[in-house]
């Protein structure tokens, strides 16, 4: 498929593979927000490409000039009615952190406007992240009665638990340059046009690079993850417990409307 492609009005994936880059682009009308079935497709598209011979460099993006990611379906969450969906949605995240740490190409994520919930995941299992100044960040989730906790542990890997614990319980926006100075980002411009420019540059720069180190280097940027899918699979259970409770359906009801 083709990134110039026209998208499904409820959003999609496209992947495009030339010069040992696997380009990933999804997109969703609503601020890129991560729908089941989007994240399904992300899922797959990532573990696909991974295992391409004729891929090195994984550069992943989202579609549009406005948010990079404004995280979890609310709508979904709304229509969620037991525990069993509750924890198949939440594993939706899941599987898309797994398939980016397990990807054994490096990913390169731009990021061109706010991160919000699931994104900051998104964000934070991605290996090397240039964004813009713009680019603020926020988990959101304590506001609407849960917590993130599928994503969790890959943003506590990559900024520690005491900057983990601030996102988490308070559910502030962080500016792009906390961002920088605690990891989650690797660089940040001061236009659309200087994040492009340097995201190109990087991706080109990886792909020409020695495939045989960059897969090692991969590899040991995520040692000791080789149980996470036995702890996002119980952390999408905590969540899909939560998301059913009335305090949370208030909740999310009047974040919706605010």
């Amino acid at each position: 498929m083709s990134l110039t492609d026209e998208y499904p009005k409820e959003g999609g994936v496209e992947t495009t593979v030339a010069g040992g880059v696997a380009t990933i682009e999804f997109s969703h009308p609503k601020g890129n927000s991560l729908p089941a079935a989007v994240l399904s497709q992300l899922a797959v598209q990532v573990a696909e490409v991974g295992q391409r011979n004729d891929v090195r460099v994984v550069a992943l993006r989202s579609a549009r000039e406005g948010p990079f990611c404004a995280g979890a379906s609310f709508d979904e969450l709304m229509a969620i009615q037991d525990e069993a969906a509750g924890k198949e949605f939440f594993l939706g995240f899941a599987r898309v952190i797994l398939a980016m740490i397990r990807c054994p190409k490096p990913i390169v994520t731009r990021v061109q406007g706010k991160v919000v919930g699931g994104g900051v995941g998104v964000v934070s299992a991605s290996d090397y992240v240039i964004a813009t100044e713009h680019s603020q960040l926020r988990l959101s989730e304590l506001n609407v009665g849960i917590g993130p906790f599928v994503v969790g542990p890959a943003i506590q890997r990559k900024i520690g638990p005491g900057a983990f614990s601030a996102m988490a319980l308070d559910a502030d926006w962080r500016s792009a340059k906390w961002a920088v100075e605690v990891g989650l980002y690797a660089q940040i411009h001061d236009s659309l046009s200087g994040l492009d420019s340097a995201f190109d540059g990087f991706v080109q720069t990886l792909a020409k690079a020695n495939p045989d180190a960059t897969a090692r280097i991969k590899a040991t940027l995520w040692e000791g993850t080789e149980h996470w899918a036995q702890l996002l699979d119980s952390r999408a259970g905590m969540s899909g417990k939560l998301v059913l409770s009335e305090y949370t359906r208030r909740a999310i009801e009047a974040f919706k409307t605010h």
